[in-house]
């Protein structure tokens, strides 16, 4: 089932599955604000004092991150696709999914963004509920007549009880345990296990090339406005990403895809 509320003043769709497994996604930035499973708990993490207003970015869920990658580019750091506002496209219910798709062109970008990207694209996000899975499916498509670069990632935020009891598996590095501040990048493997104090989950891509790992830490949080001091031990960032620009030809398609299922403890 599909329907419309707010989140804070902005305009959201909410996902609700025959099984009670559930997704609110604001339309400003497609930016997924809450996955709940079947069992009625909430899988992701958002601060408290993040906006949610559409004055900036929003702070925990799932910021979609096109078409550059933090400051690794002379754009707008980590893109105009989480500041701009996206439009519901097709929306499904098979069996016991559901679904929704967001779409961006360069025409839904604000004009002050649009300047320093100044190329032909169009976005699809499809967000789909089934039983303890969300699948997240990212279409980039080049409509200009030239080629263009660009960089991408989910920049998933998970709700992790204690960030000190969180171990990660799956890496070519190996597990990792957390305790400190980290802003690591690894090469995509195609599965990992999160392991935290209340749940194990299973993460997994396609077509992305590096997973991205990362929390502030304590000195960092304190310095990051739209974060309370306390909440760095709450939440852990991995992302699947493409943190480098790669090209597009004109008239190509990238299709990325990003799973997290929450495995029985």
């Amino acid at each position: 089932m599909i329907s419309t509320e707010t989140a804070g003043s902005l305009p959201a769709i909410r996902l609700t599955a025959p099984d009670g497994a559930s997704a609110l996604v604001a339309l400003y930035g497609a930016h997924l604000l809450s996955w709940k499973t079947p069992d009625g708990r909430e899988r992701l993490f958002m601060s408290e004092r993040s906006p949610l207003d559409g004055s900036a970015a929003i702070r925990g869920g799932v910021p979609v991150i096109f078409p550059q990658f933090s400051t690794r580019g002379d754009g707008q750091r980590h893109g105009v696709a989480r500041l701009s506002t996206w439009r519901l496209g097709s929306t499904g219910d098979e069996g016991n999914q559901a679904s929704a798709e967001f779409l961006l062109t360069q025409d839904d970008v604000p004009a002050k963004l649009a300047q320093g990207w100044p190329h032909r694209f169009a976005l699809s996000l499809r967000f789909t509920l089934d039983g303890d899975t969300l699948r997240m499916d990212f279409r980039v498509d080049n409509t200009s007549d030239t080629s263009w670069d660009f960089a991408c990632a989910l920049h998933t935020y998970y709700a992790v009880g204690a960030f000190s009891k969180t171990t990660l598996h799956g890496l070519a590095a190996g597990a990792i345990h957390f305790a400190d501040a980290l802003d690591d990048i690894h090469p995509a493997t195609p599965s990992l296990e999160l392991q935290t104090a209340n749940a194990r989950l299973r993460l997994e891509q396609q077509g992305f090339t590096e997973w991205v790992v990362w929390n502030p830490g304590e000195k960092g949080a304190a310095a990051i406005a739209d974060l309370a001091d306390h909440e760095h031990s709450a939440f852990l960032c991995i992302e699947p990403a493409r943190v480098d620009k790669q090209p597009l030809a004109a008239g190509a398609e990238w299709r990325g895809t990003h799973s997290v299922t929450v495995l029985p403890e």
